[in-house]
C-alpha cells in the first residue's frame, strides 16, 4: 500500500530539489522548494522551485523558454529531498550549459571549466551525450579548424553522404570478421549519425524516447495472410 509522504521541509521551510535528466542520467541542477513549488510540481508537470535570492516562487523556463517536463519524482528515506526526473527542453544552467555542473575541481582543489576539446569525466552510457555538446557547439560557433564545423558548413548532403560511407565500411569490417577494426567503424558511424542528428536539428534524447517506447516489446509482427 502506498504511503502518504510528509515532506521535512526543515526550519526554513525548504526541501533540497535534485534535478536529472531521465533520458541520459546526467544531473542537471540543485535547487530548492517550499510546499507551494512542490504542489505547484506536482499539479503542473513542470518543475517550480522556491528562489532563496529572490524569496519568491519560479518556475523553471518561465522567462528563458528553458523549461523541464517532470517525467518522474522520487523521495528519499528521510523524506528531507527530492528528486525530479525531467525532459529538459533547453538548458539547465543560466549559462546555456546543459547542465549547471560543468566545472570540475583540479588539483590543489581549484575549479576550472571543462575544457570542450576534452571529453568531461562521464560514465561511458553518457559519452555520446557529452559528445553530442560538443557537435552543437561547433555548429553553433564554427572553427575554421574543426572537422564538424567544416562538414556542417558544407551542408546536409555532405553530411549524409558520409553517414552512407561510414555505414559501408562497418558493413565490410564484419564481413571481414575483424573486430577491432568493426569497432573503430561502428564508432565512426555513430560520431556522423550524431552530426547527422545536429543538422537536422534533432537531439539523442528523442532517439532515447523512441527506443524507451520499443523495449521490451515483441519485434515480430503478425501480418494477416490468405491462407
Amino acid at each position: 500500500m502506498d504511503e502518504k509522504i510528509r515532506l521535512n521541509y526543515g526550519d526554513g521551510g525548504l526541501i533540497p530539489a535534485i534535478v536529472q535528466d531521465r533520458a541520459s542520467g546526467q544531473v542537471l541542477m540543485l535547487a530548492y522548494m517550499n510546499e507551494e513549488a512542490f504542489q505547484k510540481t506536482l499539479q503542473t508537470g513542470e518543475s517550480h522551485f522556491w528562489s532563496r535570492s529572490r524569496g519568491s516562487l519560479w518556475k523553471k523556463g518561465e522567462t528563458s523558454g528553458h523549461r523541464q517536463e517532470v517525467e518522474a519524482l522520487y523521495v528519499d528515506c528521510d523524506e528531507d529531498t527530492v528528486l525530479l526526473q525531467v525532459k529538459p527542453l533547453g538548458p539547465a544552467c543560466h549559462t546555456g550549459k546543459k547542465s549547471c555542473f560543468f566545472r570540475i575541481v583540479g588539483e590543489q582543489t581549484a575549479v576550472s571549466e571543462r575544457n570542450l576539446e576534452e571529453l568531461p569525466a562521464v560514465p561511458a552510457c553518457r559519452i555520446l551525450d557529452a559528445i553530442f555538446e560538443v557537435i552543437e557547439d561547433r555548429r553553433r560557433n564554427p572553427r575554421p579548424n574543426s572537422y564538424v564545423s567544416g562538414l556542417l558548413g558544407r551542408g546536409l548532403n555532405q553530411v549524409l553522404k558520409k553517414v552512407a560511407e561510414e555505414a559501408a565500411e562497418v558493413l565490410m569490417a564484419a564481413k571481414d570478421r575483424t573486430p577491432e577494426a568493426f569497432i573503430y567503424e561502428v564508432a565512426d558511424l555513430w560520431f556522423h549519425s550524431l552530426i547527422a542528428l545536429s543538422a537536422l536539428g534533432v537531439t539523442p534524447e528523442e532517439v532515447y524516447e523512441e527506443l524507451g517506447r520499443r523495449f521490451g516489446q515483441s519485434g515480430i509482427r503478425r501480418e494477416s495472410t490468405a491462407d
